[in-house]
């Protein structure tokens, strides 16, 4: 009887252990990796955030791709703005902009957005039941302007408190965000691609906004003084529910639901195939690209007449950029074996695809 119970308990420990995942840094996006995400901006009332806890269900299969972006991840080495965010180590490119993070075994760190640089924790790591953790207030914006109307000049002596100020000279508009992660649940979710173990993700980011101006006497012996009276500090909270898996197959969130204050779901994003992609950003151009994996020519192919392909490695250096109609071919004989990626462009729409040179 002992023997049995002992059976059964190790059993029940087992199930819960393969259930209660860790998602750690070598489960998240490395360069060379493509993502397509799904767009649904109008979910059916089934799709709902559920209930926290353990063993959750969540049945997401009814979600539709309407939409679907292709975010390709690069090396920032060899990007426009690789000197302004030199603690980047992955940069994700997506519908033209480029986003800088730096992956470490602690987190996913956006450190520059484009041109700008910015400090926002997108993810903590590890990831395990009942985290909680907390980060910022960071600074996502402190811009000065100059004063061009929008403040009269007597109202410094109001704003300062001080009677022998007579001018405003700037603007000062600065906004932090605070961000509060908790792995509040965990469970097994169900999205169109399949079914999967999966933690649930809270994560409620609050912006902060607030407006000073610069108060003088002539342009001499001014401060900064807060412009409260005229604007009011900005508050904005923004909830949303991710669901990341440690599954091999995928390196990205497998959904991901924005909510309102109410908890109703306002938008979601979701990982989705190579063919729904393909099918929904291009939905009357057949793409193939052959052999892959290809030993030196790969054959680019499309049912249009007029239309551009480009290849690049993993570092985002562009190899060629060429017009052509329907098929054209490419050399790899003069590079080293990896992994590169070829788009294929028709006016907006794009479709990529990730070749292996052995």
């Amino acid at each position: 009887m002992k023997t049995q119970l002992f059976t059964i308990a190790l059993a029940f420990i087992s199930v819960n252990a393969l259930a209660q995942i860790t998602v750690t840094d070598s489960d998240i996006i490395s360069v060379g990796d493509i993502v397509h995400q799904a767009i649904d901006s109008m979910p059916s009332n089934s799709i709902t955030i559920g209930n926290s806890g353990a063993n959750q269900t969540w049945d997401f299969s009814s979600l539709q791709d309407m939409e679907v972006d292709v975010i390709d991840v690069i090396s920032p080495v060899g990007t426009p703005y690789e000197n302004i965010h030199p603690d980047a180590n992955i940069c994700v490119e997506m519908d033209g902009d480029l986003l800088y993070l730096d992956k470490t075994s602690s987190g996913v760190e956006m450190v520059g957005f484009g041109d700008l640089p910015v400090n926002v924790m997108m993810i903590p790591l590890p990831l395990t039941y009942n985290l909680i953790h907390q980060d910022g207030p960071n600074t996502i914006m402190d811009s000065v302007l100059v004063n061009s109307g929008l403040f009269d000049n007597s109202l410094a002596p109001v704003i300062s408190l001080n009677p022998l100020h007579d001018q405003i000279d700037s603007l000062k508009i600065s906004a932090t965000i605070t961000s509060n992660f908790n792995v509040d649940a965990w469970g097994n979710i169900t999205i169109p691609l399949g079914n999967y173990d999966a933690l649930r993700l809270k994560v409620e980011e609050t912006t902060t906004t607030q407006f000073s101006v610069y108060c003088s006497a002539g342009g001499l012996a001014g401060g900064w003084f807060s412009a409260e009276t005229f604007f009011p500090i900005e508050t904005e909270i923004a909830n949303r529910y991710q669901w990341w898996s440690n599954n091999p197959m995928f390196n990205f969130m497998l959904a991901e639901l924005e909510v309102d204050s109410f908890i109703n779901v306002e938008f979601v994003t979701f990982l989705t195939d190579n063919q729904a992609a393909t099918a929904q950003i291009l939905p009357n151009i057949l793409v193939d690209v052959y052999p892959n994996p290809t030993l030196e020519t790969i054959t680019i192919s499309t049912s249009i007449n007029n239309s551009e392909f480009v290849v690049s490695d993993v570092n985002g250096k562009v190899l060629s950029n060429e017009r052509f109609s329907k098929t054209s071919q490419f050399n790899f004989s003069e590079y080293p074996s990896g992994v590169y990626f070829v788009k294929v462009i028709s006016g907006k729409n794009v479709v990529s695809k990730k070749i292996v040179k052995q």
